[in-house]
């Protein structure tokens, strides 16, 4: 003959190891499939009916049911998954609020040197182009900043096509130049974010 629900209460009461046992194999699959319903995690869900088994052993000494064992313990993991759920729920926007603050910063943080920098460079490359030969400058503000072909420019100031190519290329090269100290630091900056 099995025991009644009031007297594995009394025994699990009493400290009773086998009932208590005996009460957990009978109910800790059906309660892990009924926890997995609500959380969507295996191990979640055995997590909290193993919490909610722990707490009926911690709390033995005064526990009262007033109900069936089996409606006591289905209704304590329905319990701890809503508590569970909802912390998740606020970890989750705490995260997600978190996120959104470190991004917000880095972005504060990070405008105003790239705007520094990107001026910075701005005014070095319009010095180092005024230093450029008349010619090379000239044809070197045709092909960037006009943004003509090579053949529109020869075309254009009655020069070779190979004339504008090492027109464009002594531009580049002494523009390198000039900038040289300056490009590690764009480069840094480019590549940190």
């Amino acid at each position: 003959m099995q025991p009644t629900d009031q007297e594995l209460i009394h025994a699990i009461r009493l400290g009773n190891e086998p009932a208590f046992e005996a009460v957990f194999r009978q109910h800790y699959a059906p309660l892990c499939q009924y926890a997995r319903t609500f959380l969507h995690d295996w191990d979640d869900a055995e997590e909290t009916v193993q919490a909610v088994f722990l707490a009926v052993w911690e709390k033995r000494d005064s526990l009262e049911i007033t109900v069936s064992l089996k409606s006591y313990l289905f209704r304590s993991v329905h319990n701890r998954c809503l508590n569970r759920i909802r912390h998740l729920s606020v970890q989750s926007e705490h995260r997600e609020q978190a996120a959104y603050e470190v991004e917000m910063y880095q972005s504060s943080a990070e405008a105003p040197m790239q705007t520094l920098i990107a001026d910075e460079l701005s005014d070095r490359l319009q010095v180092a182009i005024q230093r450029l030969p008349e010619q090379c400058r000239l044809i070197f503000s045709m092909s960037r900043f006009e943004e003509m072909k090579y053949q529109e420019i020869a075309d254009q100031l009655g020069l070779s096509i190979k004339t504008v190519e090492n027109q464009i290329g002594k531009a580049l090269r002494i523009l390198r130049t000039e900038l040289a100290d300056y490009l590690p630091t764009v480069l840094f900056f480019l590549f940190l974010n």
